[in-house]
């Protein structure tokens, strides 16, 4: 299994910016999409961006535009650049493979949104 650590969240104030990590124990996660998710008190966990093996990205509606993922496969690290931060962003980011048969969910980071 695949261990997963997210990193980098934190309080910020409508507007501001936030640059998620995500750091992988193996190397096998160059070879996979990967996916940033995220899960606000009391909603179901979403997918809010995507990225393949080869740098194709897309994004959910709620975030296009705002949100930039991106990797770097000999670091096996992903990235979320989160700009102009609305409180409806706020929740525990985690990442994954974005696949039915997830590795191991690690603990999230906190992003919360507020004045």
């Amino acid at each position: 299994q695949v261990q997963l650590v997210e990193s980098g969240g934190g309080l910020v104030q409508p507007g501001g910016s936030l640059r998620l990590s995500c750091e992988a124990s193996s190397n096998i996660f160059s070879m996979y999409t990967m996916g940033w998710y995220r899960q606000a008190p009391g909603a179901q966990r979403e997918l809010v961006a995507s990225i393949t093996s080869g740098g194709g990205r897309n994004y959910a509606d709620s975030v296009k535009g705002r949100f930039t993922i991106s990797r770097d496969n000999a670091k096996q690290t992903m990235y979320l650049q989160m700009n102009s931060l609305k409180p409806e962003d706020t929740a525990v980011y985690y990442c994954n493979k974005v696949s039915r048969n997830s590795w191991n969910w690690g603990q999230g980071t906190q992003v919360t949104v507020s004045s």
